[in-house]
């Protein structure tokens, strides 16, 4: 099964990061993979063209099976393996609807963060302008208000759909804990920052956790004042 597989990813990449957690999560360690540099634009060679047409990471195959969106693989992961593991589907109706929803919610924080910690990255010099940047922070803001009412609605200790770990929690906890990398103020997030710091206890997360990031624990302050 496992050895079937062969994920081509990029450190603290939180498209890459769910499907390793969910890869972790449905008990498929021993899967081939690849550490790719985006710094070196490694994402960009013929390995990941052969694989992902798009130049991007993760590039994720499963015999001849290809799946490189990352949502698209954790589905494709919980509907192939079912049974092995740990489900990530809850069965309650009402779970399954917040877990959709959180999800594809998900997509949107991880849009906005992306427009504050990466704007350097993504606009060129240029094009830069203090205005823009300065809307971008305040569409982050109000997002991370959002997900801080999420939580406090659920109450301590829950995940983010409901009392269950699922596919919420695999595709968005990867944007949390990188919100927290740049700098996110735990005081004022207080129910985001319980939620970070229980989940990244869990094995999956701690077995996937960005290898850049282990070796230097410091993160940035970009949103310290966020």
């Amino acid at each position: 099964m496992a050895q079937d597989m062969t994920l081509l990813w990029g450190s603290g990449s939180p498209p890459c990061w769910r499907l390793m957690i969910a890869l972790e999560e449905k008990s498929l360690q021993g899967y081939n993979h690849k550490l790719l540099s985006f710094e070196k634009k490694e994402h960009k060679s013929q390995e990941v063209l052969d694989i992902n047409p798009r130049g991007q990471l993760p590039s994720f195959k499963h015999g001849d099976v290809i799946v490189n969106e990352s949502y698209a693989a954790c589905f494709y992961l919980e509907s192939r393996f079912k049974s092995q593991g740990n489900k990530l589907i809850p069965e309650s109706p009402a779970e399954q609807a917040l877990m959709y929803q959180r999800m594809f919610e998900g997509l949107t924080f991880y849009e906005k963060l992306n427009a504050v910690v990466y704007y350097e990255w993504y606009v060129p010099e240029g094009e830069r302008h203090d205005s823009a940047l300065k809307r971008n922070k305040e569409a982050l803001t109000a997002e991370l208000g959002l997900w801080e009412g999420y939580l406090q609605k659920l109450g301590q200790g829950s995940y983010l759909a409901g009392p269950s770990f699922s596919l919420a929690d695999v595709t968005v906890f990867p944007t949390v804990a990188t919100a927290f990398r740049f700098g996110l103020c735990a005081e004022r997030y207080p129910h985001l920052a319980a939620y970070h710091a229980a989940l990244k206890e869990r094995p999956s997360i701690k077995a996937s956790w960005p290898p850049h990031w282990l070796e230097n624990p410091q993160g940035q302050d970009t949103l310290t004042h966020i």
